[in-house]
């Protein structure tokens, strides 16, 4: 993808930001421009906290009340989606309509990775038709053990997996 485009497509983003907060009667400020554009960039998942360092960097005089504010808003007019997985941290992550997708988190390490699956897409839609429900939305998140920390840890990965605790280090 080339840069222009993904800037046309932050400054399209940053439009729709403007007009939700107009119509909900919030003011459009400058930190919340550089707020938003630093989020927008963003690839994948990022706490408030980590935002807020990343832009304390080059811009001293923006607090953590208002990047995480913003992010809220960001949720709000449905250009961010809230994530909290299992380990409680509050994660934000760019949001368009189109990019559907489902995680895959490790439970030692913590990353996270996102994959598509358009078979998995088509039965979940048909088991929501065949039971006669109609779904909004919907999130998977699936929990487990991720390459690195299996090769890393087999031990403690096999004990977690069947139901024991790891011993204690």
């Amino acid at each position: 993808m080339s840069k222009p485009a993904k800037d046309s497509r932050i400054s399209e983003k940053k439009e729709q930001l403007r007009s939700f907060l107009k119509e909900k009667g919030f003011k459009s400020t400058r930190q919340r421009d550089i707020i938003a554009t630093e989020f927008l960039k963003t690839i994948g998942h990022i706490t408030p906290e980590e935002l807020y360092r990343k832009l304390r960097k080059k811009n001293k005089g923006i607090g953590f009340t208002t990047v995480y504010r913003t992010l809220k808003l960001l949720a709000k007019s449905g250009l961010a989606a809230e994530r909290v997985f299992a380990d409680n941290l509050t994660r934000y992550e760019p949001l368009s309509p189109e990019d559907h997708h489902d995680h895959l988190i490790c439970i030692i390490c913590g990353s996270i990775t996102e994959f598509e699956n358009t078979k998995i897409e088509r039965l979940q839609e048909r088991i929501a038709r065949e039971l006669g429900f109609d779904t909004v939305a919907h999130k998977m998140e699936l929990y487990g053990h991720c390459s690195r920390c299996k090769s890393a840890n087999p031990s403690k990965t096999d004990l977690i997996r069947t139901g024991h605790n790891a011993p204690a280090s």
